[in-house]
């Protein structure tokens, strides 16, 4: 995808987060090859999970050196010919100029800025969040879809004040839509209404689907390293099976 096909793809995107048809499911590709898979299967844009890539590149979640996971990036962005938006955590201490130029050498037209200090695993002030994303949303300007990750809850803040007061500053500083992750599904609709923007919720393994999350108020829905993880279980029993099969012969 070349530069100058990235404004109009990226409204595209946007589009997307406010229907007709919601929520906006977007699978989480953590190589080419899933990624032809899911745009084959028909789905109109993709999210690539950091933590999916870092377990395919042999790292650990967080673990990924920026070059590896921009590289991972554009090996995906190349493979299909739908919107890529790119999970790159919490920016890798990049100034916000280059972050926006990596992104799009690397063809993402979408990214998930996280609000979680990688150095000292807290979060980051709001205000200090905001002026990143402000910076981001300049360098990049519409050519790209900011959705700005709350990690109240993940950090067990269960104080909706806080994520609402998080989320409108981000709104501010020209999100797209913002990401409460792992707030309680009930939530979703009132989380949407008071911040202003669309919400993103992820699938969990003991929570609900994609389309009653939508019920409940996301906007959009993506899986994190769910399916990268579903993947690998299914290699595992593929192995199992091959193992067994070679001591029955032997």
């Amino acid at each position: 995808m070349t530069s100058t096909d990235r404004a109009p793809t990226a409204t595209a995107l946007r589009a997307l987060h406010h229907g007709p048809r919601l929520p906006l499911v977007l699978p989480g590709p953590w190589d080419a090859a899933s990624a032809r898979v899911f745009a084959d299967a028909g789905f109109p844009a993709l999210a690539t999970p950091s933590a999916g890539i870092a377990a395919s590149l042999g790292y650990e979640d967080g673990r990924t050196p920026a070059d590896e996971m921009f590289a991972a990036i554009a090996r995906i962005v190349r493979s299909v010919d739908i919107p890529v938006s790119a999970d790159v955590e919490a920016g890798y201490g990049l100034p916000a100029g280059e972050l926006a130029h990596r992104l799009a050498d690397a063809g993402a037209v979408g990214c998930n800025l996280e609000d979680t200090d990688p150095a000292t695993g807290a979060l980051r002030d709001p205000r200090e969040q905001a002026d990143l994303l402000a910076a981001v949303r300049a360098e990049a300007g519409e050519g790209l879809v900011i959705n700005a990750r709350i990690d109240t809850y993940l950090h067990g803040d269960k104080d909706i004040e806080e994520t609402v007061r998080r989320g409108r500053l981000y709104a501010a500083a020209g999100a797209d839509c913002v990401f409460p992750i792992l707030a309680p599904p009930p939530l979703l609709a009132d989380l949407t209404a008071r911040i202003g923007l669309p919400v993103n919720a992820v699938v969990t393994p003991d929570g609900p689907a994609p389309r009653a999350l939508g019920a409940l108020g996301a906007a959009r829905v993506t899986f994190g390293p769910g399916l990268q993880r579903r993947a690998t279980a299914a290699v595992t029993g593929m192995a199992e099976r091959l193992r067994e099969e070679l001591a029955a012969e032997g």
